[in-house]
Formats: C-alpha cells, structure tokens, sequence
C-alpha cells in the first residue's frame, strides 16, 4: 500500500495518517518532522510490517515511491510527473482559480 497523505495532521491524526497506521499496526510511536509535516509512505505487508516514509512539505517537489507488489518487489511510482500530467489537463479556468 502506498499512502500519500498530503493533508496536514490534525487533532484526529497529530502525526498524520502515517502515525495513525503505524501505531494501529505496531503500537509503535511515529513523530513526524515538524518542518516536513506531510508524509508519503510506502508499506510492506509481512510477519513484521515495514514501512518506507519520506516526509515532505509544501512546495516540495514529491520524490519517486517504492510501490510493493510483493514482500520483495516493487515498482517506482514517478509522484511528482503523474501529478504535472494530471493538472495539465485541468481546465484553464480552473488552473487560474487554484494558482490565485
């Protein structure tokens, strides 16, 4: 499972969506970065969970994430190029609505 959580923590979720799962999966602790409080992660499903997290911020360009297929393989997701791609195709009215 790969999550992108791009929503900052709030009084549900103080260490984001992240810290949410990893403590319902581990019972383990997550404090994310206060200057990064934006946080992808990539899951591993397994005896033991293992989580790959990469926090980032806002204006942050969003790196390639590992997305597992199996306990052993996986394959990069290019975030930053999807997303371009994407707002690319959202109409002009709407792009100079969203960058006022």
């Amino acid at each position: 499972m790969l999550v992108i959580d791009l929503f900052p923590p709030s009084r549900r979720d103080p260490q984001g969506i992240h810290g949410a799962v990893w403590d319902e999966l581990t019972g383990e602790t997550y404090e994310s970065p206060r200057e990064e409080p934006l946080t992808l992660a990539a899951y591993v499903a397994g005896p033991a969970p293992t989580a790959y997290v990469q926090p980032v911020a806002v204006g942050d360009v969003l790196p390639q994430m590992p997305l597992f297929l199996t306990p052993d393989e996986y394959i990069n997701t290019p975030l930053e190029p999807t997303y371009n791609s994407a707002y690319q195709a959202v109409p002009q009215f709407y792009r100079q609505i969203l960058e006022q």
